[in-house]
């Protein structure tokens, strides 16, 4: 472990970036279009802390904080290059006209790039996602086969658009819900397990094990039991390459974590907390399957036990009732409504009531935080960090952890967590925000 003030060695972000998607649905083309809008002055990469936020350095009194994209070296956005799968054959640019969260007249004039994207044919089984069914999929062979022909797809990538270094992100549909099971113990398990066409294996699976055997950083948005598993975490280790995930925190869960921390930092009790949503695009229309919203549930309902430590505040939140709702309504189609109702309690009991009515846009809200891992997981391989990166848990719903430890879901924690890594990256002091040097 580096001490404070002794830097991190990082190699230059020379050369292209390639991206990696499997799924090209209405997150990453609203992220790819997004990108190819701000390089040309078409608009602000709001909502992404590479490109916007800045990072306080040394004492208030230093006035020193600089952009984050001006302290750390990151790729830039002319150097990223963009590909991926999808289990239907539109391009890029149909996929985001068919998303409808773009407008029409922006996506014009981001025609050309976008329609260059012709997904690959995906890794898909029916039993994982099962409401939605599309042509474009690799057939025959086992799921061992299927895991060979995505790394010759991403070696196919990599030559063919000259690219130095390649980040995967997944952006895909969530699939059913599932535990770990003895074929994910090992990595020889693991590959023995898709060379019997084990059915506890998931094409999410496959796709971080290709893009790990190929050298690739991979993360996770999605809910799914993908790379969180022995073998996979274990191959990231033993390839020196860093992971992360899961589940993009986006809408009515980003909410939950700005309110709670502020609900127990006040020491207020919390008796109910009832979430509903309603939403009309793919994503909504997957969850309407019980397996897949059970997977989402799982990673909804964990972010209140981890903020409010129940077990520490009986008083206070041993009894809270938490439930959580999605409903699949076409006509909404992006435009997502998240509505909360939480019962909360005060001085002797006295009950009082929160409601938040959130009318968000999921892809809107998605886009800077893909745009954000895909940099920062780049920027952890070059500073040669391996496995489970827990300071980008700040975008996840379900942030992955070392085994023995409980995850940081408080956002504000997160964010030190997040800003204090890049600053022992370049070897800065630490923010305690003590301030007592202030006054001695």
């Amino acid at each position: 472990m580096l001490s404070i003030n002794e830097s991190v060695k990082i190699a230059p972000a020379e050369g292209k970036l390639g991206v990696l998607i499997p799924g090209i649905g209405a997150v990453s083309t609203t992220f790819i279009a997004g990108v190819e809008a701000v390089k040309r002055g078409l608009g602000h990469p709001i909502g992404s802390l590479t490109q916007m936020a800045t990072v306080r350095l040394g004492k208030r009194t230093e006035g020193r904080s600089p952009y984050i994209k001006d302290f750390v070296p990151l790729a830039s956005l002319d150097d990223l290059v963009f590909g991926g799968w999808d289990i239907y054959e539109d391009t890029a640019y149909e996929a985001a006209s068919n998303a409808k969260v773009l407008e029409s007249s922006l996506l014009e004039q981001v025609k050309e790039p976008l329609q260059a994207i012709k997904p690959m044919k995906a890794v898909f089984e029916q039993e994982y996602v099962k409401l939605i069914h599309g042509p474009n999929v690799k057939t025959g062979g086992t799921k061992y086969d299927k895991a060979l022909a995505l790394m010759d797809d991403i070696r196919n990538f990599q030559k063919d658009n000259n690219v130095s270094r390649t980040v995967m992100i997944w952006c895909g549909s969530t699939e059913v819900f599932h535990r770990p099971s003895a074929v994910h113990e090992t990595l020889a398990s693991f590959e023995e397990g898709m060379k019997n066409n084990d059915p506890e294996i998931a094409p999410s699976q496959i796709y971080a094990y290709a893009a790990l055997m190929s050298g690739v950083p991979f993360a996770n948005g999605a809910p799914n039991l993908t790379h969180d598993i022995p073998a996979l975490l274990d191959l990231a280790k033993e390839r020196n390459l860093p992971v992360c995930g899961k589940d993009f925190k986006t809408g009515q869960t980003f909410l939950k974590t700005l309110l709670a921390p502020g609900f127990k930092a006040r020491m207020l009790g919390i008796s109910g907390w009832f979430s509903t949503n309603i939403l009309g695009n793919r994503d909504g229309e997957v969850l309407h399957d019980p397996g897949s919203f059970k997977t989402k549930e799982e990673t909804k309902l964990s972010v209140l036990d981890h903020i409010l430590q129940p077990e520490l505040y009986p008083i206070l939140y041993k009894d809270l009732y938490h439930a959580v709702r999605i409903n699949y309504y076409p006509p909404r189609g992006d435009s997502k409504e998240g509505w909360d109702n939480i019962d909360i309690f005060g001085w002797l009991g006295y009950p009082m009531q929160i409601k938040v009515d959130f009318l968000c846009r999921d892809s809107i809200l998605a886009a800077p935080l893909v745009l954000d891992l895909v940099l920062f997981l780049d920027l952890a391989q070059r500073a040669g960090m391996r496995g489970i990166q827990e300071w980008l848990s700040f975008y996840f719903k379900a942030p992955m952890h070392a085994p023995g430890l409980y995850p940081e879901h408080d956002i504000f924690i997160q964010l030190m967590k997040l800003k204090n890594t890049l600053r022992w990256m370049r070897g800065e002091d630490l923010i305690t925000h003590l301030g007592l040097e202030y006054y001695d």
